[in-house]
């Protein structure tokens, strides 16, 4: 199974890319689906027709879907936050708004992966395009998972135990409810299915993120930066598209000046991304709406190519020997010096880069080793680690 995720900052077509690419799939009879994981849907209105919270076929081998936030609540949160809701309200009156409290921010994007995870263990599909939330909400739908990880890893079998043993007194003394096996399990489960879609998600033979981007300097900007988190989490971007770029033969005065600045643009898009393959679609003369409109978006944008295929696949991170020390090396483009941080805590590598920061849970091999020291340079971190028995 392949999975394809688009992402780029909001307004850039992605959408657009996304279906296009389904359709194309589709037509080279693969089993496909395209998923909207936005809040704000526009995959509908992309294929101009309503679609449902489930898969809704539109033609054969091409499946669509809108994930609902609220449905996808219930189903994977619904005990947790019945809880909750019974902690918050235990000495206050239960309204609507102590309901809401109870679903932390991302909560619904996060359960929708657990939707994608269920499509990929039924193997009903061939492929999954998800038509990602801009670039902000989809980072940090895509580290949730590891961070899930490691609050669950030191906090989680600690609950468990405090529970069996204070649970009792504070049920009868301190009239505070107290969560059942079957919320702990819910959270258990839902902590087990999360670690099982980051393991999906970092499989370069399975899944790759492509980003979109528009020949305009904010654009390309927040590109670069999500292509630096995304290294920094190790997921393979494959494809870079650039979207509506004015065609050669529009020669009309008012979209001169326009054209210089896009050809500029293209020119520090090549730059920025290279060696990663740079698609592109034209700006072209009517809506791109509608199964027609889509299958010529796919045509101006992969030619002949297999619009699925695995377009690149470099390693953002790598480890391997020097001597007696190992280094780490993970690459940082766009990324300045004096913004970055480096600790180490036990097994746990922090990288601190920018706004965004990761707690990188280190190889077997590394186990028995320290970070005695690191260096940045030409866009390339490296971390050297010595083994603690010499000291």
């Amino acid at each position: 199974m392949r999975i394809i995720l688009y992402t780029g900052k909001g307004g850039v077509g992605k959408t657009s890319i996304a279906a296009a690419t389904a359709v194309e799939s589709a037509e080279q009879g693969l089993k496909t689906l395209v998923v909207s994981t936005d809040p704000a849907h526009s995959l509908g209105d992309s294929f101009d027709m309503k679609l449902s919270h489930e898969p809704l076929e539109i033609k054969e081998n091409l499946w669509a879907q809108e994930i609902d936030s609220i449905h996808e609540v219930e189903e994977g949160w619904g005990k947790v936050q019945k809880y909750l809701t019974e902690l918050l309200t235990a000495k206050a009156v239960k309204d609507i708004t102590t309901q809401e409290l109870t679903v932390f921010p991302g909560m619904e994007d996060l359960l929708s992966l657990l939707r994608i995870l269920k499509y990929y263990k039924e193997g009903r599909f061939d492929v999954i395009i998800i038509d990602c939330a801009p670039t902000g909400e989809t980072l940090a739908l895509l580290s949730f998972p590891e961070m899930l990880r490691w609050w669950m890893e030191k906090l989680f079998p600690m609950k468990k135990k405090a529970i069996k043993v204070v649970g009792p007194v504070a049920e009868s003394i301190m009239k505070i409810p107290m969560p059942s096996g079957q919320v702990l399990d819910e959270i258990d489960n839902m902590y087990y299915q999360l670690d099982e879609m980051k393991q999906i998600f970092c499989d370069r033979d399975t899944t790759s993120v492509r980003i979109v981007v528009n020949p305009e300097k904010m654009v390309i900007k927040e590109a670069q930066r999500s292509f630096t988190y995304l290294n920094i989490y190790d997921f393979n971007v494959d494809a870079v598209v650039v979207n509506r770029v004015i065609p050669d033969n529009v020669t009309d005065d008012y979209f001169q000046v326009w054209k210089d600045i896009q050809k500029k643009y293209k020119e520090d898009i090549i730059d920025s991304f290279s060696p990663i393959p740079i698609y592109r679609a034209p700006l072209f003369e009517t809506e791109v709406v509608g199964l027609d409109m889509l299958a010529r978006m796919a045509k101006e944008v992969f030619g002949k190519e297999n619009p699925v295929e695995i377009k690149y696949n470099g390693r953002a991170q790598k480890v391997y020997k020097d001597g007696e020390d190992y280094i780490m090396a993970i690459e940082l483009p766009f990324m300045d010096k004096q913004d970055l941080s480096l600790n180490q805590k036990g097994d746990q590598l922090i990288i601190k880069a920018g706004k965004i920061k990761r707690n990188i849970t280190l190889p077997r091999t590394l186990l028995n080793y320290s970070v005695t020291r690191a260096k940045f340079e030409e866009e390339v971190l490296k971390i050297w680690f010595g083994s603690d028995q010499d000291e």
